[in-house]
């Protein structure tokens, strides 16, 4: 007699349950530290992306789900309270750990979970563009200390020392060093510079309106600038066409 084949039944693996069991603690955001702070805890919606609908969230006391439509029978509804700008929220509170962490409207808009390894993470990428700030700081020419100190202090650069300009080069790199990076890789701030020292002193000037940039000394026109753009910006642009190379070599002679 043949033996019956046996069927091998199908294992479904079950999707592993990702929510990491731990206490929680969450700040309002902007350092704000009121005595206490009641966020809403009802008439709050979440959409949900894998069934495609809004849903309404509740926190209550006897619930295993912030999720309304999941409730079974009376609601007994509990507020969201912040003690002097922080909530502490156990282990075994995990239908709020959840409303808090994945679904409440108002997380990263009125309020932050604490979260080590992210905050961590934020830190060190800061710590690596203030190394790199600093260290592009100590390799700038007095030119581009200048160009670069402009932007953060306006014409004041141009009555500083060069220990000033300096100090207060590397003080900047320090402070906000991915603005200082952006400032140092941007290829016109030398040119948006040059146009800002030859209107200083006297080489060309700007018309009253903003539009014009002309000689000083005969009033002939060099160029006109585009509609709703910086003028320095745009002369720093004109700087690189035929025309405009030719006059950057006079100014920048003149400046000698």
């Amino acid at each position: 007699m043949a033996k019956k084949q046996e069927t091998k039944k199908e294992v479904v693996e079950q999707p592993k349950n990702t929510w990491e069991i731990k206490d929680r603690t969450y700040f309002l955001k902007g350092g704000k530290k009121p005595l206490s702070y009641i966020i809403k805890s009802a008439n709050i919606h979440y959409f949900d992306e894998e069934l495609g609908y809004e849903r309404e969230l509740k926190y209550t006391s006897n619930q295993k789900t912030p999720f309304v439509d999941e409730m079974i029978g009376d609601q007994r509804l509990e507020h969201i309270v912040f003690r002097s700008g922080v909530l502490l929220v156990p282990r075994n509170k995990t239908v709020l750990q959840k409303l808090l962490s994945m679904y409440h409207p108002h997380k990263d808009k009125l309020y932050r979970e604490f979260e080590p390894v992210k905050q961590a993470e934020t830190q060190l990428d800061w710590l690596e563009f203030e190394v790199a700030a600093m260290n592009a700081a100590n390799n700038l020419d007095v030119n581009m200390m200048e160009a670069v100190m402009r932007v953060e202090l306006g014409n004041s650069v141009s009555k500083m020392s060069s220990q000033e300009l300096k100090r207060d080069l590397l003080l900047f790199a320090k402070k906000k060093p991915k603005l200082f990076l952006e400032l140092v890789t941007d290829e016109n701030i030398e040119l948006r510079n040059m146009g800002i020292k030859a209107c200083e002193a006297h080489i060309i000037e700007l018309s009253q309106d903003q539009r014009t940039f002309m000689w000083k000394s005969t009033g002939r026109k060099l160029m006109t600038v585009p509609f709703d753009e910086n003028p320095y910006n745009a002369l720093a642009a004109w700087f690189k066409t035929d025309e405009g190379v030719e006059i950057y070599s006079q100014i920048e002679k003149r400046l000698k």
